[in-house]
């Protein structure tokens, strides 16, 4: 299989068994809408990827994908910067069950992908002018540091497609979340959160499987009017796990404590439609899986050597999170 058009690092800190967040993949059936906001008004590219009958079997085996469920495959990211979460589509040529049903935060799985920008208010006025629809208007918030330093931070959560978030986020005279594009001050994705029934279990698996580490875990207060759009005072659970060395790409996760989170009924896992999968790289794909047995992680698909577009060539397994996601593996041959 040929390989991306672009160079893109693997994410593995010095020491670290596995990276930060590399790739992530959706599935869609509308995928004019996710070339709007991805390429159009995101300014992300978006390539085409060919695939014989031979690779894209070989992916469905993998990807534990019914072999009756086709599709087209593309690869969307930032050229600028290639550092950042890859995007893999599955343009699905049959309507699969939607993971979310509408936007409200208390819908179990996959929340959003993070956008940090270094001008939030050009992005919201990108963003009004193609009549993307944010959950509020944008906010401004404190940021404290240990040390007691202060600083701000301008947030809009906008309704992305297939009722994701797409959160746009500019940190002010802080270093961004991840980093922007110098020309534009367009970022991301850069980082990716999570709604979890079993937030404990969760982070467990993070970890102590992936063996990442928790940089902030504490339990704040919905605001009135925010543009979570839960009750206001609502208690939830807000924990951000890093891989080591790694300033970026990270996973946050929430867990609504007012008891009021929405089950679906469908699994936050491709070929659902919506976001269904996360991508880490290894370099050392035995000892995550010796981890994911330890702890009882169901293993979807066994070590195998895969060809990837995206990704390269390699031996790859599936994971499956406690809360229901899909967690692929990678090491490069």
């Amino acid at each position: 299989m040929r390989k991306a058009k672009i160079n893109i690092p693997n994410g593995i800190g010095e020491g670290a068994l596995t990276s930060y967040i590399h790739t992530a993949t959706l599935c869609t059936v509308d995928l004019e809408t996710y070339k709007h906001f991805y390429g159009k008004v995101m300014k992300m590219q978006i390539d085409a990827v060919i695939l014989t009958d031979e690779e894209k079997n070989k992916h469905k085996a993998f990807w534990n994908v019914p072999e009756d469920i086709d599709f087209d495959l593309y690869h969307c990211y930032r050229a600028t910067v290639p550092s950042l979460i890859q995007l893999r589509i599955l343009h699905l040529k049959s309507p699969t069950p939607q993971i979310h049903k509408s936007y409200s935060s208390y819908e179990l799985g996959t929340f959003s992908l993070g956008f940090p920008t270094s001008d939030a208010k050009a992005m919201d006025k990108r963003m009004q002018e193609y009549g993307v629809k944010a959950m509020a208007p944008m906010q401004l918030g404190d940021i404290v540091r240990a040390n007691g330093d202060k600083g701000h931070y301008l947030e809009t959560i906008y309704k992305g497609p297939d009722y994701l978030h797409c959160v746009g986020i500019e940190r002010v005279n802080y270093p961004q979340l991840a980093p922007c594009d110098p020309a534009d001050g367009f970022g991301g994705p850069g980082y990716s959160a999570f709604v979890a029934k079993d937030s404990d279990a969760e982070v467990a698996f993070y970890t102590d499987v992936l063996e990442h580490h928790i940089l902030f875990d504490s339990v704040w207060e919905a605001a009135e009017d925010g543009a979570l759009g839960v009750n206001p005072g609502t208690p939830f659970r807000f924990c951000g796990i890093y891989a080591p060395k790694a300033a970026q790409n990270h996973f946050l996760l929430l867990d609504f404590k007012d008891g009021n989170m929405i089950d679906t009924g469908v699994q936050s896992c491709i070929p659902n439609q919506g976001l269904g999968m996360y991508t880490f790289q290894t370099g050392d794909i035995e000892k995550v899986v010796r981890n994911a047995k330890s702890k009882g992680i169901t293993i979807k698909s066994e070590i195998q050597e895969v060809s990837d577009y995206i990704l390269g060539d390699g031996k790859a397994c599936l994971l499956e999170t406690p809360n229901g996601m899909y967690v692929e593996i990678f090491q490069a041959g």
